[in-house]
């Protein structure tokens, strides 16, 4: 996990404007002094970011439309445009993840019930199969295939009936209750596996059994389950923190857009997330929870801020912000696999045809923990990305950074497919 200094802190510092030092209570100073931080400005990062600038203009990128911010626990570092909104892309994940731990703790599991409501006779369920969805953004092949395995066990082999699909169930980030439910069909039954399923099974453990649930009629929907139905099943997703992670990891849109309709929509996203970080609204404009789009728009001190937000909700847990977002040198897979940035940054980015973000944390012996944001506006988001691991790179240099995170952490050990998340439903009290 990475240490935050002077967490308590961080609550306590004022939103100041760009160019002051941070300046906070009485107990701040007083901290101050146990973690000897210094509070003033460093001239030779001041230098680097304007050489970074210098640099982009001379490849023709307007200096204007290039956000930036760094800030230490107690001072500015550097800035540049620091409090305009500018189309954030996927930074915008970092305020759907602020949203989302305001909504349900790091432990909490999205639970999706399996119902029947007709007899189970030899192996034969006399009725329909119904699936009652609860917002999981991550069922996938390997979770339906457990989730036939465990009905097989229940007695289930056959399916008279439909399979009714009530309320919000996704399957393989569609969330068209139809093609979900089409989805779940195929993989509860081996005989109806196509390659890319078999792909999917061949990452389980290799004594996973092969599910055969055939289901004889068609896919249904509705938007209530009705009355009398037997419970034969819970499937519970991944807790909330894992699905974070891996959400940031791929920075997969799907997902965000999925947790962001579950808290009801990027307005509630934005709100919350200025509630919680005292960020002006013209700071935070949002249009969905993932960032697609150039009218989702975020100043590069608002993502900051977002972070040590983060920190604060994820710090009673035993977790820090690396479980929740990728760290490089650590996670390999997804948005960081060719990135050459300094391992031990915990960071997010964001691509659009004309956008390059970055934003992330970076652990220093001298400056104690800094946030940063880098919002570039232009085309070529190659070359940009280029310029802000380079950028990086000097700032490393000059600081000397505390790769202390690079060993897995909890939310780290994801297994797919896991028969222990499906669970008997215990009976109701009377």
């Amino acid at each position: 996990m990475v240490k935050i200094l002077g967490a308590t802190v961080l609550a306590l510092l004022s939103w100041g404007n760009p160019g002051e030092p941070l300046v906070g209570q009485e107990v701040a100073w007083q901290e101050a002094k146990v973690f000897a931080v210094p509070t003033q400005a460093d001239p030779a990062i001041d230098r680097i970011v304007d050489n970074y600038l210098d640099r982009l203009e001379s490849l023709g990128y307007d200096r204007q439309r290039q956000g930036i911010w760094l800030q230490s626990e107690w001072a500015y570092l550097g800035y540049n445009q620091a409090n305009n909104a500018f189309p954030a892309a996927s930074l915008t994940k970092i305020a759907t993840s602020v949203a989302a731990l305001a909504t349900w703790p790091p432990d909490h599991r999205f639970t999706t019930r399996f119902y029947a409501d007709g007899p189970i006779t030899a192996g034969v369920l006399q009725g329909n199969l119904l699936i009652a969805g609860d917002h999981d953004p991550l069922f996938v092949w390997e979770e339906a295939i457990a989730v036939g395995n465990a009905l097989n066990r229940a007695g289930i082999r056959e399916v008279t009936g439909d399979l009714v699909v009530v309320g919000n169930f996704a399957m393989n980030f569609e969330a068209d209750p139809a093609v979900a439910g089409a989805l779940f069909k195929q993989a509860v039954d081996e005989s109806q596996w196509s390659a890319i399923v078999n792909k999917a099974f061949g990452d389980l453990p290799s004594n996973t059994p092969r599910p055969q649930v055939k289901i004889a009629g068609t896919i249904q929907t509705q938007a209530v389950l009705p009355p009398n139905l037997e419970p034969l099943l819970e499937h519970q997703s991944l807790p909330l923190a894992a699905l974070l992670k891996q959400m940031n990891i791929y920075s997969n849109n799907d997902m965000a857009e999925m947790l962001a309709q579950a808290m009801g929509g990027a307005a509630i996203v934005a709100q919350t997330t200025s509630r919680l970080g005292a960020i002006p609204a013209a700071e935070i404009q949002l249009q969905n929870g993932s960032g697609l789009g150039v009218d989702n728009r975020l100043s590069p001190r608002a993502v900051t801020k977002m972070y040590q937000v983060l920190a604060e909700q994820l710090q009673p847990h035993g977790l820090g912000i690396d479980d929740i977002f990728p760290v490089m040198g650590r996670d390999r897979q997804g948005t960081l696999e060719w990135r050459s940035m300094p391992q031990g940054l915990t960071v997010k980015t964001g691509t659009l045809n004309t956008v390059s973000a970055l934003a992330g944390i970076i652990p220093t012996q001298e400056r104690g923990t800094v946030w940063f944001a880098i919002i570039n506006n232009g085309p070529n988001f190659d070359r940009l990305r280029v310029e802000q691991d380079r950028l990086l790179q000097q700032i490393a240099e000059h600081w000397q950074i505390l790769p202390e995170n690079l060993n897995p952490g909890p939310m780290d050990k994801v297994l797919l497919g896991d028969p222990a998340r499906n669970l008997t439903p215990q009976p109701s009290e009377s």
